[in-house]
């Protein structure tokens, strides 16, 4: 991947080392002496994000600077906090607190008409072929999926992909979101991916979901139960790609947290 048509385009200044990712290429540079970062996609799924990211236009998320198709110069996030450290240092409440704040903020964006991006029920297929093959767990997340989208509540534009890693600090505005998914779909389904993170050891760690999930649904306003629906489910997919990408041991790791999603349901 080259990036020097977006470096002359756009009057950008290397800054770092090339990042690379499964998704997409990065490169840390600067715009009229300001730190940016620039990140081209390698997948469609990428540049989906790169639309949400220009809807959000800043609110709760890294500021999109400069647009073009594959290619997004973002505000570079260089914070000196992480929340993941945070879960580590015995701050797993106010971890989760933060996420939901930023998760509310970023909900909060509906005034304006809704991005050009896919449904959420579409990710879900992974599921519905995989489940039938896996049963037990898996087969609960995928009816407790299907329950969910028969009735969804809330309906709006996700990040899809919100976790303690994709949240970072900035210092001079706070915690702000990056490398979303984009989708539409009921907005409990963005708070699942916490209870996966910020690494499956501390997920499924005894007592650590069933007290997260109190924490997350008082200050996200969420139903209770709805939400360990919505984790079971999400759970239950994470698992389905893990196994579609060959790694069964994190798939067994990511059912342990549907069962125990599932436990909370049916104690």
């Amino acid at each position: 991947m080259t990036f020097d048509p977006y470096l002359r385009r756009w009057n950008l200044v290397p800054d770092g080392e090339l990042i690379h990712t499964n998704s997409s290429d990065l490169l840390p540079v600067r715009l009229a002496g300001e730190p940016a970062m620039l990140k081209v996609a390698r997948v469609d799924e990428e540049e989906v994000g790169h639309r949400l990211m220009v809807w959000w236009n800043g609110e709760g998320a890294a500021r999109v600077l400069r647009h073009d198709g594959e290619a997004a110069l973002l505000e570079r996030v260089e914070g000196d906090l992480s929340l993941a450290e945070l879960v580590h240092a015995g701050q797993d409440d106010e971890a989760s607190r933060i996420l939901c704040g930023t998760v509310d903020v970023l909900h909060g964006c509906q005034a304006r008409p809704w991005p050009d991006v896919p449904p959420l029920e579409q990710w879900f297929r992974a599921l519905e072929e995989t489940a039938p093959q896996v049963g037990g767990v898996m087969t609960l997340a995928l009816d407790t999926a299907r329950h969910l989208f028969r009735e969804p509540q809330g309906v709006r534009p996700l990040h899809g992909d919100l976790h303690h890693g994709n949240v970072l600090h900035s210092r001079e505005r706070g915690w702000l979101a990056i490398d979303p998914k984009g989708l539409i779909g009921e907005r409990g389904f963005d708070y699942a991916n916490i209870f996966c993170n910020p690494d499956l050891e501390t997920a499924t760690r005894p007592g650590r979901l069933a007290r997260q999930a109190h924490v997350v649904a008082e200050a996200a306003g969420l139903d209770r139960t709805r939400l360990l629906q919505w984790i079971l489910a999400y759970a239950g997919l994470s698992a389905a790609w893990h196994l579609e990408d060959e790694e069964e041991g994190q798939a067994r790791q990511t059912l342990a947290v549907a069962s125990l999603a599932a436990a909370e349901l049916n104690p």
